[in-house]
């Protein structure tokens, strides 16, 4: 059996009454303790929201105009082209 980490921070939250009941009776469902609940429930959420923060999702028509770009780039502007100058002449100077 894997062991618990152990628990060495604490959070404080205020809660509306409704939004503790509501809690509290999903935490009776799950069979575990408010603060289990709670802390199981933002984790889930934490890992999802870094998931969905860390990935970009893309239609397959995007995809199809994202490797076409990458294999056959278009031309640089001119004035993308002096940008590109100039970001080397300052990368270089400040060597």
């Amino acid at each position: 059996m894997p062991q618990q980490a152990s628990r060495t921070a604490r959070i404080e939250a205020r809660i509306a009454p409704d939004a503790l009941r509501v809690v509290r009776r999903a935490a009776e469902l799950q069979g575990r303790s408010i603060s289990d609940f709670v802390v199981a429930a933002a984790q889930e959420v934490a890992n999802r929201t870094i998931h969905e923060a860390q990935i970009i999702h893309l239609s397959i028509e995007d995809q199809r105009r994202f490797v076409e770009l990458l294999l056959n780039p278009p031309v640089l502007a001119p004035a993308l082209k002096r940008a590109k100058k100039a970001h080397a002449r300052l990368i270089v100077s400040s060597r």
